[in-house]
């Protein structure tokens, strides 16, 4: 068998598939469907300082290819995740990577306390792009500057590995990516949902609550895709890519292009057992391949 395995920081993941942040409930949701334990991580929906019930409804309408998403971080609050959910993650074989988010820098510091504490907690992904509050989200992760803030706050909290997830609704995401390395970042994650729209044609009504909301899906794969290129090009650290994976060809692309490990999100809620697909089609690709170690493919894309 091929070694599947990635060095995420100083977090070793057995392979490089992981569900990604709002997709996957708690971590437990998805056990009937399959054995969780054989994913290289499961992230974590967000955990915000106190509970948010979300945004209002209706809040997910489909698209021809994807969906529109606009949950607003609905969540029980990191005390009640720490207290309920996350025992309920203890016996799983698998990294635990909690998605975090805040409306200001001091709350992401202080949840990014509370956690780091937690044993059965193993990274941290620090979600600075969510399209879809109006505090914090995209106003932070579009600033250089505030990006840099928040992860040098959030490190001086922890030593566990942390992620930042980038969004792609910005110009140049590389002065992003740089910010978030030079403060401290072991990690990025990337891309977080596209802005996006749809309306009614007969009502006039938007099909969101909130009019606008995050596109996720095949929709948004070569721009993810284009994104983590870029990226690998600016910084050094490792990258995971997001966006649009509906199987193990789209997860070999981004690899191809510089991500060590992909997340799974839209695909999930088509096919529970997507993930587990993923990563039976990885390997059966590089064994077919001949690659002794998936780390032989990251960033091997040739030129035209």
């Amino acid at each position: 068998m091929p070694d599947l395995s990635v060095q995420i920081g100083s977090l070793r993941l057995k392979n490089p598939v992981m569900t990604a942040s709002g997709t996957f409930g708690y971590g437990t949701e998805f056990q009937p469907y399959f054995k969780v334990s054989r994913l290289g991580a499961i992230v974590t929906k967000t955990i915000t300082l106190e509970p948010r019930m979300g945004n209002e409804m209706p809040r997910i309408a489909e698209t021809p290819a994807g969906m529109l998403n606009s949950i607003g971080l609905a969540n029980v609050g990191v005390q009640r995740f720490i207290d309920e959910k996350l025992p309920q993650l203890a016996s799983l074989d698998t990294a635990v990577i909690v998605n975090v988010a805040g409306s200001r820098v001091d709350e992401y510091a202080e949840v990014v306390r509370r956690l780091q504490r937690h044993p059965r907690v193993d990274a941290l992904e620090i979600n600075i792009s969510c399209p879809n509050v109006k505090k914090g989200g995209l106003a932070f992760g579009t600033d250089p500057v505030i990006t840099g803030d928040i992860v040098a706050r959030v490190r001086e909290e922890t030593q566990k590995p942390i992620i930042v997830k980038l969004t792609p609704n910005v110009t140049d995401i590389t002065q992003i990516a740089q910010a978030a390395a030079r403060s401290g970042a072991d990690a990025l994650s990337l891309i977080n949902t596209v802005l996006g729209m749809a309306v009614d044609v007969d009502s006039k009504r938007p099909l969101i609550a909130r009019k606008t909301a995050g596109l996720s899906g095949p929709a948004i794969k070569p721009v993810a895709i284009a994104k983590v290129y870029q990226t690998a090009q600016s910084v050094s650290i490792p990258l995971i890519g997001i966006g649009g994976i509906m199987g193990w060809r789209d997860a070999v692309e981004f690899i191809i292009v510089g991500a060590c490990a992909v997340q799974i999100g839209t695909l999930n809620f088509v096919d529970p057992t997507g993930p587990v697909k993923v990563l039976e089609g990885l390997e059966r690709y590089c064994k077919d391949q001949k690659v002794r170690s998936i780390t032989q493919l990251v960033g091997t894309l040739q030129e035209v």
